[in-house]
């Protein structure tokens, strides 16, 4: 049951990952965008990560969503959303489908251990130990604040500046 979860919330993944990148409308895209952080929620209960899960709804899916979803409706005053939400949800039912389907189909056809990346990721024992000797906050913050502390900084610069350039945009229109 657990590898059809996988599959399931990884096509979903994937499916609103291309969603996100080929609408056209910023509604739809940020609907998309939603349902793949769901789903990355999901892959991460799966792998018993729950506090990340916690991290990924609460944070991405919930907070840093509705700024998006604020700004793109500073931007299109005057637009009505009601059919891009009906339109949005299909296409991503349909991608979610889709792509569980064509998951199911790989898995069936190829093992699930022989994969490259499987033979890179730490097993159970390994993270069981690293969780002894840290605890859950530790593991994730120590690589977080040490290796990639670069990315980390870089990542939430980028952010800032997008919506600071957002609000700007919109200020000119109003």
């Amino acid at each position: 049951m657990v590898d059809i979860l996988f599959f399931v919330f990884a096509a979903t993944a994937v499916g609103g990952a291309l969603g996100v990148v080929l609408l056209k409308n910023p509604v739809s895209s940020l609907l998309f965008m939603v349902g793949t952080l769901a789903s990355l929620a999901g892959l991460f209960v799966l792998m018993e990560a729950h506090f990340l899960a916690a991290i990924q709804v609460i944070v991405y899916a919930g907070a840093i969503m509705v700024l998006f979803l604020f700004v793109i409706m500073l931007l299109n005053l005057g637009h009505d959303y009601r059919d891009d939400l009906k339109r949005g949800l299909g296409m991503f039912t349909g991608f979610a489908v889709a792509g569980a389907l064509a998951g199911l189909l790989v898995s069936q056809l190829r093992g699930v251990d022989d994969t490259p990346l499987a033979q890179h990721f730490p097993g159970p024992d390994a993270l069981d130990a690293l969780l002894a000797e840290r605890g859950i906050i530790g593991a994730i913050a120590h690589p977080l604040f040490t290796d990639y502390v670069v990315a980390f900084e870089l990542v939430g610069i980028l952010l800032l500046v997008a919506l600071v350039g957002a609000i700007v945009i919109a200020k000119r229109r109003v």
